[in-house]
């Protein structure tokens, strides 16, 4: 997340938090799509991760002096925590640049109309980001996990929320700081126009996020050796923190909607309460206490809008209802992956029949099908499979309806491409069953001799 949210009103009923999200609803023709997308910053003279003040002594900028420089270069204004620099942000088109607890640099996008003004707003941003990286000897790594380096080599970005949940993680899961410092996604976020549409969405997304894991599969490594699975990112989400993640079994229950998530919100855990520019710890405390002015560690303190909003963008699963859909199930791979992703889900989910066309290969599944499914692919792959099908063969079919979709939004590029242009690489994935992250597994087994150090450049950004 980019920014926390800063709205004071005061909170004074239930509704108005099934409200809030209900604000999110918008006709079709006013959908956006915006792309997320994370990625890990090293220097290229010895692979090594970057601290936030770099390495002076050797005259090697850090994440700072990153931030500076892209600040200067493109005008955006400065997000700053205790008056140390944190992030960017655009009051022009609304995207921002803020920081992962490890360093890893994200672009959260603008919200735009087209697959097309996406593919240019990443080409002006890793454009950008290489030269001023360049300056400092840095680069930045298109992997779902850092392959070489461990947990204690990774810096720590100065960030209070992050403060606050790396002393709260290892309490619920064994894996979430490994998921904080480690670990690099990208998303998409769409859009729906009603409740209804909500709903239908939501299920189609979270039945096939395992299927997105597979195609997307691109994390083999962990400190500098293979980890027996393809997605590491997405193993350590299994064990991260459950009260907050997770396959959403409820979300196919008769009943689904706005009302039904919030008292699922509701439930989960909070990690922090912002007022002004501190943050307060109150890990592990319950939100409806905070809401009836009666949370122990703000004694009188009420539940504002910004207090919802905030809370409901540390809820992590597959994918995460705000005033639109999350798609949160793949690891970021380099600039033609990112682009497939977020091709992938506008094309089933912006299109009435391929909506209803991929609702229909999902629908027979049950909860422990979907669930028994996530806990395979990691390992597994395009391998794995559901209800009889391998993932592979139902990706040909779901990839197909992608473009089809994408095919009937028919909006086309200067060269009068549509967007189904960005799904070829998935085409030739589900063609060969072979995932990125098996094409680095046989590089590392055979010309890379056993070192994880040539990914450095092959994958790099």
């Amino acid at each position: 997340m980019a920014r926390d949210i800063s709205d004071l009103t005061p909170i004074q009923s239930r509704a108005e938090l099934i409200g809030w999200l209900e604000e999110g609803m918008k006709p079709a023709r006013s959908f956006k799509l915006g792309t997320e997308h994370e990625k890990t910053p090293f220097y290229v003279d010895d692979l090594a991760p970057v601290p936030y003040e770099g390495r002076p002594e050797r005259g090697q900028g850090g994440i700072r002096a990153l931030l500076e420089g892209m600040r200067d270069a493109s005008g955006w204004e400065a997000i700053e925590d205790r008056g140390v620099l944190i992030g960017l942000f655009d009051p022009v088109g609304g995207a921002a640049i803020s920081l992962e607890p490890g360093g890893q640099f994200e672009l959260s996008g603008a919200p735009v109309a087209d697959l097309h003004a996406t593919a240019q707003e990443l080409d002006a941003h890793i454009l950008l980001a290489n030269d001023v990286a360049s300056r400092h000897g840095m680069a930045f790594l298109g992997l779902g996990m850092s392959p070489k380096w461990t947990l204690a080599q990774t810096p720590a970005m100065p960030k209070s929320r992050y403060e606050i949940m790396t002393s709260y993680m290892p309490k619920v899961g064994t894996r979430g700081l490994d998921m904080m410092y480690r670990t690099c996604t990208v998303q998409v976020n769409l859009d729906f126009a009603s409740e209804a549409d909500m709903v239908k969405k939501l299920r189609v997304s979270v039945a096939l996020q395992p299927l997105t894991t597979a195609l997307f599969a691109n994390s083999p490594f962990v400190d500098g050796k293979p980890c027996g699975r393809l997605s590491e990112r997405s193993e350590i989400w299994r064990d991260t923190d459950n009260a907050r993640a997770g396959m959403l079994p409820f979300a196919f229950e008769d009943g689904m909607g706005f009302e039904r998530y919030v008292d699922y919100a509701l439930q989960v855990p909070m990690y922090f309460v912002k007022r002004g520019e501190t943050y307060h710890d109150v890990a592990g405390a319950d939100f409806r206490d905070l809401l009836d002015g009666r949370l122990a560690a703000l004694p009188g303190e009420r539940a504002t809008m910004s207090d919802w909003a905030n809370h409901l963008s540390t809820i992590f699963p597959e994918v995460r209802l705000k005033r639109f859909l999350e798609m949160r199930g793949a690891d970021v791979g380099t600039q033609s992956q990112i682009l497939a992703l977020s091709a992938l889900f506008t094309g089933l989910l912006y299109d009435d029949s391929a909506l209803d066309a991929a609702w229909d290969i999902a629908k027979g599944w049950n909860a422990q099908q979907r669930q028994t499914l996530r806990d395979e692919v990691p390992r597994l792959g395009l391998k794995a499979s559901i209800g009889g099908r391998s993932l592979q063969e139902i990706g040909a079919e779901v990839v197909k309806i992608a473009r089809a979709g994408l095919a009937s939004r028919a909006r086309l590029d200067a060269s009068g491409r549509d967007e189904g242009t960005y799904l070829d690489l998935l085409e030739e994935r589900v063609s060969s069953g072979r995932t990125v992250a098996e094409t680095w597994l046989e590089r590392y087994a055979g010309p890379w001799a056993g070192t994880v150090d040539p990914v450095f450049s092959e994958a790099r950004f």
